[in-house]
C-alpha cells in the first residue's frame, strides 16, 4: 500500500472514531422506525429481493443499515475499521445471533472468495483511497449472481438547489443557533480528508459506472434516492428538511455475471 494512502487512512479512522459516540444524533445517519426505516427497507428489497442473504456490509458505523437488513431477515457480517464505531453497533445489536462484526478494512476485507450474496455499503465508495482495487475486492467476495449495492452521493458541492437550502439553513442559524452534532462535507476536517480522496472533487455516477463495470460487475442499475430522502423530511424539523436537498445522491445495483467461472 501506498504510505500517503496508509496516512490517509489513519486520519479517516480518526476522524469517524471521535464521532462515534454522537454520531446517531447526527441528521441522515439515524434510519428510525417508521417512514425512513420503511424507505430504506424498500430500496433494498427492491435492488436484493425478498430472499434472505448472507449478506457482507461494508463500514457499518454504528450498525442503522445493520438494523434494515436484519428487519429483512438477512443474515449480515458487518465490518468497519473504527472499533470506536464497532463497540457502539455491537451494543446496539447484542445478542442477536443473525449478526457477527468484524474490525477490518472495506478494501481489503480478508474474508474469503465468493462468501456472500450481497455486498452492501451506505456513503463509503466516496472514502475510498483505492476505488479501483476495492471495487475487485468487493466483486471476488461475491458468489456468482451475487449483487452489490451502493448508496451514495456526490459530497463535493451542493446541487443548485441546495446551495440556496444552505443559505436558507444558514440564515435559520443566526437565529436557533449551529448544531452540534451535524458535521457536513463543508466542516475543515471533512474538507481536509475529501480534498486527498480520489472522489474528493466529486462522486458521480458518471465516474463511477465504468469503473464498476472495469471491475467486472454487470446489470448495472442506478436507482433515485429520493424516496429515502422524501422519507426523511417526514418527521423533520425545517432546517433538516432543506438539508435534504444540499447533495445530489444515488442507489446503484449491479451483479458479479452467474456465469463468470469463478473469476476473481
Amino acid at each position: 500500500m501506498d504510505m500517503r494512502n496508509h496516512h490517509l487512512k489513519e486520519d479517516i479512522r480518526e476522524y469517524w472514531s471521535k464521532r462515534s459516540e454522537t454520531f446517531d444524533l447526527a441528521f441522515g445517519h439515524r434510519i428510525p422506525p417508521g417512514p425512513e426505516l420503511d424507505a430504506w427497507a424498500a430500496a433494498m428489497r427492491h435492488a436484493l429481493g425478498a430472499r434472505p442473504m448472507k449478506v457482507l456490509e461494508l463500514a457499518c458505523g454504528t450498525g442503522e443499515v445493520t438494523n434494515v437488513l436484519l428487519s429483512l431477515g438477512h443474515e449480515v457480517t458487518a465490518l468497519d475499521f473504527s472499533e470506536a464505531m464497532l463497540a457502539v453497533a455491537r451494543r446496539k445489536h447484542a445478542g442477536n445471533d443473525r449478526v457477527r462484526f468484524i474490525l477490518a478494512d472495506a478494501e481489503r476485507t480478508m474474508e474469503p472468495d465468493g462468501a456472500y450474496d450481497a455486498v452492501v455499503c451506505r456513503h463509503l465508495v466516496w472514502t475510498l483511497t483505492e476505488p479501483e482495487e476495492a471495487f475487485a475486492e468487493w466483486f471476488r467476495l461475491l458468489k456468482p449472481g451475487g449483487r452489490l449495492l451502493v448508496f451514495d452521493g456526490d459530497w463535493s458541492k451542493p446541487t443548485p438547489l441546495g446551495r440556496l437550502a444552505s443559505l436558507a439553513v444558514s440564515a435559520l442559524e443566526r437565529f436557533i443557533g449551529h448544531d452540534p452534532h451535524y458535521d457536513g462535507a463543508m466542516s475543515e476536517r471533512h474538507a481536509k480528508i475529501m480534498e486527498r480522496l480520489p472522489f474528493g472533487d466529486g462522486l458521480t455516477t458518471k465516474r463511477l459506472v465504468p469503473l464498476i463495470g472495469a471491475a467486472g460487475f454487470r446489470d448495472i442499475r442506478l436507482c433515485s434516492h429520493w424516496p429515502i430522502a422524501a422519507a426523511q423530511r417526514r418527521k423533520a424539523d425545517l432546517r433538516n428538511r432543506l438539508r435534504t436537498f444540499f447533495y445530489r445522491r444515488f442507489v446503484l445495483t449491479c451483479a458479479r455475471p452467474s456465469g463468470d467461472g469463478g473469476r476473481s
